[in-house]
């Protein structure tokens, strides 16, 4: 079963790379939200470290949810889901290994990325430090929210827009304690610890449900 993991993982991870993945596109999308955001607010340095995290961590869910239709879509589409339903290997490790590649192509860049677009919206190198360790914490639970999304829209043309209509209220709780560590990581009633092991607690609960629910929505698509 390790063998197997390790090989759909690295198919994944080399697809990824081969055909330039969604992870660039994810990279550019952030930078994008990141870069208009300040225009938008004005040139108050104040208010942009206030809210900084917030829009470094709003953006990182916008960011995504570029290409998350495709993760099961396109093996659908050449058939290849087909055989790994039908593999000895149980299709929650497949969605597992699809998952996680998805994550290493897209969230944790994402989460290495924040402190160098952290600089502007005028963050300092405190608040970088936590918005990116909130990010690496959190993104995990936002992949394997929106493979449950992916997975039902997995026979849909261009179900994008229907994936983001399931998955975005339920990224909601992992974006409220993510912003909520990295601001009391700049100080406020609430220890930087607690909202932290929440957050961690909620990838951890995203990847048990999100991995046994979208291969459920997997075989009940067959």
């Amino acid at each position: 079963m390790m063998r197997a993991f390790s090989a759909l993982l690295a198919r994944d991870l080399k697809l990824a790379a081969r055909v330039g993945g969604s992870g660039a596109l994810s990279l550019v999308f952030f930078l994008m939200i990141v870069v208009l955001v300040p225009f938008a607010l004005g040139p108050d340095l104040n208010l942009l470290s206030r809210i900084g995290p917030a829009i470094l961590w709003l953006s990182a869910v916008l960011a995504t949810l570029i290409g998350l239709d495709r993760l099961f879509q396109s093996d659908e589409e050449d058939g290849s889901l087909d055989l790994m339903t039908g593999a000895a290997v149980p299709l929650e490790v497949v969605v597992l290994a699809k998952v996680l590649a998805s994550w290493l192509t897209t969230g944790l860049p994402l989460a290495l990325a924040s402190p160098l677009f952290g600089l502007l919206v005028a963050l300092s190198p405190k608040a970088m430090a936590a918005t990116a360790l909130t990010l690496a914490l959190g993104t995990p639970a936002l992949s394997f929210i929106g493979a449950v999304g992916a997975a039902l829209t997995a026979t849909i043309r261009r179900g994008g827009l229907i994936l983001a209509i399931i998955v975005l209220p339920l990224m909601i709780p992992t974006l409220i304690f993510g912003v909520s560590a990295a601001e009391a990581a700049l100080g406020g009633t609430v220890p930087f610890t607690t909202p932290l092991t929440v957050l961690a607690a909620l990838s951890l609960i995203a990847a048990v449900v999100g991995t046994l629910a979208a291969a459920a929505a997997l075989r009940w698509s067959e």
